[in-house]
């Protein structure tokens, strides 16, 4: 666990350490994405400024500079919000940081009137599958085209 670390909304001078945030974090599976959906997934400097327009974008930051994760969210409905881009770097995988990222998203959510969550994740990615059943996460059955690969519903009720 990782005591020196906090959780804070990003900001548009984030964009370049999110990007790098997400290739880390997802570059080993590069093999099991299509070129569009890993595009779509790490994001550029520039996709990332276009996500802090319609999401709400969160950061890790270790000490006051060090950003080593991410995630996102966006209303779906006056009940829905989903969740997307949640990446911590693989060198601090296990400390902590993920589940403040989530838990900090999800106080976010609530305090905005929400109370279901979805996101979605694709096959390969089992540790994220279990690590968000862990957090209460249940599949939902809907299965559903990401760029010509499957990307599977997870939703958990406030």
């Amino acid at each position: 666990m990782i005591s020196n670390f906090s959780v804070r909304k990003a900001t548009v001078e984030d964009a370049s350490a999110i990007h790098e945030i997400l290739n880390a974090a997802f570059e080993k599976y590069r093999s099991y994405y299509t070129e569009e959906g890993f595009a779509d997934t790490i994001l550029s400097p520039q996709g990332v400024m276009e996500r802090l327009q319609k999401m709400e974008l969160y950061v890790a930051v270790i000490g006051n500079e060090k950003i080593v994760g991410t995630i996102g969210w966006t209303r779906i409905t006056d009940e829905e919000a989903h969740i997307r881009g949640m990446a911590v770097h693989p060198d601090y995988h296990g400390t902590g940081i993920a589940t403040a990222l989530l838990k900090r998203t999800e106080q976010e959510i609530e305090k905005a009137g929400c109370n279901y969550i979805t996101l979605d994740t694709t096959e390969v990615l089992k540790r994220a599958q279990r690590f968000y059943q862990k957090q209460g996460y249940e599949r939902t059955g809907k299965v559903s085209d990401f760029f010509g690969m499957p990307i599977f519903e997870f939703s958990k009720k406030l």
